[in-house]
């Protein structure tokens, strides 16, 4: 914390020993290798996504665009801007990554301003409102070659590189194959939030603040700053939203989050090798749960942090850099928190941003909270843990903390009053409600010791999944003796209180405080790790074995769990009565059998370990280092498990999307204006096709009209309305009504009951100009062709314009 002298020393050792790979802070760059080399790898990394992009039909004019759209629109205007914020430069990557989610938040004004003010073909030229005063302005004109950055060492970039390369194999394998741009089939799939995502940016290219397409005019209250971003790369970047959406976005965010990652990792921790192990462990080390395959519904304790969620929640891809990034410049102010007001060097730590970071809280705070809604509380829980802490050690106010506490609280109230409108989606605190399913015992068959350790399981189960890969904090807690830095206090609160949120607060959507929460723990995992490794003091013969060994074990992992889990799922069941009783803590059962007998072989092999250290005495006091290793890359099989069931089969609610229903929605975009509101039968669902003659309709996600038509339309499908989601606790209102019985019934007779008042009313007052007719919904009256002109029409589809 920096107020016990207990700790000096070993923070003392730990700047005496220079980073591997990098110079020590002060000291003079060596030569470094000529500059093709050293930009090799970020090249290397963009070549392999051009050439995947292109492999998954990816026009080159689109993926050109898009380069154009981050270089101008995003780069360049953040980049410059944060150059001025920040005090001293401290490498290029860093300028690059902390400046392009610099320039997210301002593209969000630029979208603010051009989509109020209806100037959207203006948009291309926001960034000359940062470009012309940073060449005008003699003072700015510095910030476009800064001197005195430091290098990374080319197996720093080139790993950091790999990961990137490797989420783009993954992009490839899980979604950009699987995937069509626009579904042109009648049996087309695609996964079923996507046409709803895709609806809210083609709203927020005409709205700002956005409304529901599938209910025109009514409010938005819903974290949608990544549908403001998806607008302005379609204004700016002149791309379709459906390539952006099923493309592009993606796999660039997931880039951009991996690099803001490491970047983070070195700023706080001080250890360069932190950032690359940082940012595998943040979205490459999956959930624990021993089992393949993994379906959807066995996502026991919520929505994963990689799997599926990675690109299926988009919300939660282009919230990712700005939360790291926050968590950067909170980090690297809670450095200041000293006596003498100066930031505290540790190991090798870049210099101190300066005075503002405070700017840069601000920015990053609002952006995120408003384009994640779990993010800031997260973030303030740790902020609040640290803040105290060094209450009760120094004995005065941390005034600090309690800027940056002023901070994260105003963007969180603005948020929630401005944005959500202090909408709740009817989240409940309810202690367990996300978990107590597991250990339910309506019929009170257990004993009281029994159940006590069906809870215990259950919580120990929850733990194992998304927790695993938090393990390195221990050994950094336990050498410290809880007297932490105030950042590592930061982090450890933040850790904490997403997981405890799930556990407290009663709702699905809760999962998001657990993945908010994981960052914050991967970046105190690597420290941690970072910090064993350099106690082991490891040959390099040594490195190597760890490395190989590490490698073989997970192949080794994933290889058993793919081949055999099923085998072993079954066993254990049979073994714990499940077949006969039908117990509700099965689906808990094969993680925690396999943790338990990786925990035995770890305990035999500490054993060993030990026994081997009185022969050969290099052993000793390493074993520490292995047994974290493997526990750290227990999570890992998890990747690989998904690229092979995707392969196999497409996820669950992958819906069919019939191409003859795109079709007409496109042609309206292309025959309409955007302030057109349009009519619709179609409010249901279609996860195997349309519904057969007579079947009831038991969820209302019809999103496909509003989504590729890229219009709003008077009634489609309402489960995720904010309105309807309050109503139903929080969850997607499926099955209930639509909120307004007497527009709902004007919406259906203009298809099945039509007369030239109603097609009047909806016209005059309710802007709609076209009836879109979904016939396996329903076949419209004869009446309305009569009263109306029939203007398109496919095999599943009839347009009906008014005039």
């Amino acid at each position: 914390m920096g107020t016990t002298d207990s700790a000096a020393p070993e923070r003392s050792d730990f700047r005496a020993r220079p980073l591997a790979g990098s110079p020590p802070s002060g000291t003079p760059d060596r030569p470094g290798p000529h500059a093709f080399w050293r930009f090799l790898p970020a090249l290397a990394a963009y070549l392999l996504l051009v050439s995947l992009l292109l492999a998954t039909d990816t026009a080159a004019g689109d993926i050109a665009r898009y380069t154009f759209y981050v270089l101008w629109g995003v780069l360049l205007p953040g980049t410059l801007v944060f150059r001025t914020l920040r005090r001293r430069p401290h490498s290029l990557v860093e300028d690059l990554a902390f400046g392009a989610v610099t320039g997210l938040v301002l593209e969000l004004v630029a979208w603010a301003v051009f989509v109020g003010i209806g100037a959207q073909s203006f948009a291309v030229a926001w960034p000359l409102a940062v470009v012309i005063p940073f060449a005008v302005v003699p003072r700015l004109r510095r910030h476009w070659r800064p001197s005195g950055y430091s290098r990374p060492s080319l197996g720093w970039s080139w790993s950091l590189s790999g990961l990137v390369m490797l989420s783009s194999v993954y992009f490839h394998q899980v979604f950009l194959s699987l995937y069509p741009v626009l579904p042109d089939k009648e049996g087309s799939r695609i996964f079923g939030d996507l046409p709803y995502l895709l609806s809210l940016a083609a709203n927020a290219k005409h709205n700002a603040p956005p409304t529901l397409p599938q209910a025109a005019g009514e409010p938005l209250y819903y974290h949608w700053f990544t549908f403001a971003h998806m607008a302005m790369t379609d204004l700016v970047g002149h791309i379709d939203l459906a390539v952006i959406e099923s493309r592009l976005m993606v796999p660039a965010l997931s880039a951009l989050g991996l690099v803001i990652t490491a970047v983070v990792a070195r700023r706080i921790t001080g250890r360069a090798w932190a950032g690359p192990l940082a940012a595998l462990l943040v979205f490459a080390v999956t959930e624990f749960t021993a089992a393949y395959p993994n379906p959807v519904p066995t996502w026991t304790f919520g929505a994963p942090a990689v799997r599926l969620i990675s690109w299926a929640s988009l919300s939660q891809t282009y919230c990712q850099p700005l939360l790291i990034a926050l968590m950067g410049v909170v980090g690297d102010a809670l450095r200041r928190s000293r006596r003498d007001g100066e930031a505290a060097a540790v190991g090798d730590a870049p210099p101190a941003f300066g005075r503002g970071v405070y700017v840069l809280v601000a920015m990053f705070a609002l952006a995120s909270t408003a384009a994640k809604a779990s993010t800031l509380p997260v973030t303030l829980a740790g902020l609040a843990l640290a803040g105290l802490v060094l209450l009760i050690a120094d004995r005065r106010v941390p005034w600090n903390v309690v800027t940056l506490g002023a901070i994260l609280g105003a963007s969180q109230l603005l948020a929630t009053a401005v944005i959500f409108h202090f909408e709740s989606y009817g989240l409940e605190i309810i202690p367990f409600g996300n978990v107590k399913q597991y250990w339910a015992d309506p019929q009170q068959l257990r004993s009281p010791a029994f159940q006590a350790l069906v809870v215990t399981a259950t919580l120990a189960a929850f733990v194992l999944n998304h927790q695993l890969k938090l393990l390195g904090m221990i050994p950094l807690i336990a050498r410290r003796r809880f007297r932490l830095e105030p950042v590592q206090w930061f982090l450890l609160g933040a850790a904490v209180a997403g997981p405890c949120a799930y556990l407290v607060v009663n709702g699905y959507n809760t999962s998001y405080f657990t993945l908010a929460a994981l960052p914050f723990g991967a970046m105190l995992s690597a420290w941690g790790f970072c910090e064993t490794f350099e106690r082991a003091a490891l040959s390099s013969r040594a490195k190597a074995a760890l490395a190989v060994g590490a490698l073989v074990f997970s192949a080794l992992l994933t290889f058993a769990i793919h081949r055999y889990s099923g085998r072993w799922s079954a066993y254990v069941m049979r073994l714990a009565g499940d077949q006969r009783t039908g117990t509700s803590y099965s689906v808990l059962l094969p993680a925690l059998a396999a943790a338990a007998a990786l925990t035995l072989a770890a305990l035999v092999g500490a054993v060993l370990w030990r026994l081997g250290g009185r022969v050969w005495p290099a052993l000793r006091g390493r074993g520490g280092i292995v047994l974290l290793t493997a526990a750290l890359t227990a999570g890992t099989p998890g990747l690989f498990h998904d690229v092979l069931q995707s392969r196999e089969s497409l996820w669950s609610y992958s819906w069919v999307m019939p191409g003859s229903q795109v079709e007409a929605a496109r042609w309206i975009r292309a025959h309409s204006e955007p302030t057109d509101v349009l009519v619709t039968n179609s409010h249901c669902w279609e996860l195997e096709g349309p519904l057969r003659p007579g079947e009831k309709c038991e969820n209302v996600r019809s999103h496909w009209l509003g989504a590729y038509s890229e219009r709003s339309v008077l009634i489609e499908g309402w489960a995720y309305a904010p309105r309807a989601m309050a109503m139903s606790g929080g969850a997607a209102a499926y099955y209930g009504p639509f909120w307004d019985q007497e527009l709902f019934k004007l919406n259906e007779d203009a298809v099945y009951r039509p007369t030239a008042a109603i097609l009047s009313r909806l016209h005059d007052r309710h802007h709609v100009r076209y009836v879109v007719v979904h016939r396996p919904s329903g076949v419209e009256s004869p009446l309305l062709g009569e009263l109306a002109k029939k203007v398109h029409e496919t095999r599943t589809t009839a347009v009906y314009e008014l005039s």
